[in-house]
């Protein structure tokens, strides 16, 4: 009778002379509640108590809303992906100038940037995403739709703002933010690095150019050199025969250009054997406080011997820390298209030319500016240059 008690409080049929584990149903149960969770329902459970395990797949990461929110991202993203992928080489194999992509990437970068904006304004992303991805998203944004000028990126960034940096700086970011919402690391840093290598390789093609390499080869820091510089550098090296020397000046008292001073800290060339008016007079003054307050290069010829120079400004922190004049022989004539492309790459002077010229004429005739000595198409005021299609 004992024996015959003891097998019936046992679930199941169970044979007479041993005894054998239940099967069905089972004894202990899979659930994908977080351990936490197991251990919490444990604590109050009723005894005898529950025996739970926590299962090894991982449910799925992605939150419905979570990837909604994250939508204006994945299409600036997306865009920049298949802007870098299309136009990675010029048709002569050369890299494609950041400030192209960008330029092109714009009008889209604009649309999702007020998307994000206006989700973010909303609350959509509180709680989901870093504060300092958000904000560093929002600048770069502003950056890379031309809001904020290249010139500020310094400082708020820390590096040299150039079209393809803005463009690395926001690939990565956009990749930061999607993973917080809905991806994994690993997944987004693989593909951010995919693309950036191609970006960052146009932007140090301006490297190449003959002008640009002068400028830096005469001890003038890259990092003192903005994008804007070199770019100018670069659209106007058609019209520079060669450079025949330099002389670098030291500006001190930048944050006021009223009692700023020039000490020449670098000769080379021709520049080696000319003397600097600032050895007996160093203050900053004509031609040259026109470059350092404005921080964009000019060419200028000189009222007593004439010779042709480029005027570079050195910038930190969008403070004029020095000036790098490059002794240059400018090409006579150049043919128009050439021509034209140098004016639109310095100081907007085609632009300008045509305004003042359109203020008479129907148009711009470009075959003109094949008979004009490039000197002129560089230094002549333009109201006066525009004479010259009358």
């Amino acid at each position: 009778a004992t024996c015959a008690a003891r097998i019936m409080i046992l679930d199941g049929t169970q044979p007479t002379l041993t005894q054998v584990p239940p099967i069905v149903p089972r004894s202990m149960s899979v659930t994908r509640a977080p351990r936490s969770a197991a251990l919490s329902a444990a604590a109050i459970a009723a005894p005898p108590l529950p025996m739970t395990a926590t299962c090894s797949t991982s449910p799925p990461p992605r939150v419905p809303w979570a990837c909604s929110w994250a939508a204006p991202l994945r299409r600036a993203r997306a865009a920049i992906d298949e802007s870098v992928a299309e136009v990675d080489l010029t048709s002569e194999g050369e890299p494609v100038d950041g400030a192209d992509i960008l330029e092109r990437l714009q009008p889209l970068l604009s649309e999702c940037m007020s998307d994000w904006s206006r989700r973010l304004a909303a609350g959509s992303y509180n709680g989901q995403l870093e504060a300092a991805t958000a904000v560093e998203l929002s600048s770069l944004f502003r950056y890379a739709i031309g809001f904020a000028p290249l010139d500020g990126y310094e400082i708020e960034m820390g590096r040299a703002g150039t079209p393809g940096r803005v463009l690395d700086d926001l690939t990565e970011a956009l990749g930061h933010a999607i993973d917080e919402l809905t991806r994994p690391v690993d997944a987004i840093k693989h593909q951010a690095k995919t693309v950036t290598v191609g970006i960052s390789r146009s932007d140090e093609s301006l490297l190449t150019v003959a002008l640009v390499d002068a400028a830096i080869r005469t001890g003038a820091g890259r990092e003192l050199l903005p994008y804007a510089t070199l770019r100018t550098l670069a659209e106007l090296d058609p019209a520079v025969v060669s450079v025949i020397g330099h002389t670098r000046y030291r500006l001190d008292g930048g944050e006021d250009l009223s009692t700023a001073t020039l000490e020449v800290v670098g000769r080379g060339g021709v520049g080696a054997e000319l003397r600097s008016r600032t050895e007996t007079d160093p203050r900053l003054r004509g031609t040259k406080a026109l470059v350092a307050r404005e921080r964009e290069l000019m060419v200028a010829a000189g009222r007593s011997d004439g010779r042709h120079v480029v005027i570079v400004p050195e910038v930190q922190n969008r403070i004029p820390v020095g000036l790098v004049l490059l002794h240059v022989e400018l090409a006579d004539h150049l043919p128009a298209a050439t021509a034209r492309s140098v004016l639109q790459g310095y100081r907007r002077r085609y632009q300008a030319l045509r305004d003042a010229v359109t203020e008479t004429e129907d148009e711009l005739d470009d075959a003109i500016l094949e008979a004009q000595p490039m000197l002129d198409l560089l230094t002549v005021p333009i109201l006066d240059l525009a004479d010259r299609w009358r």
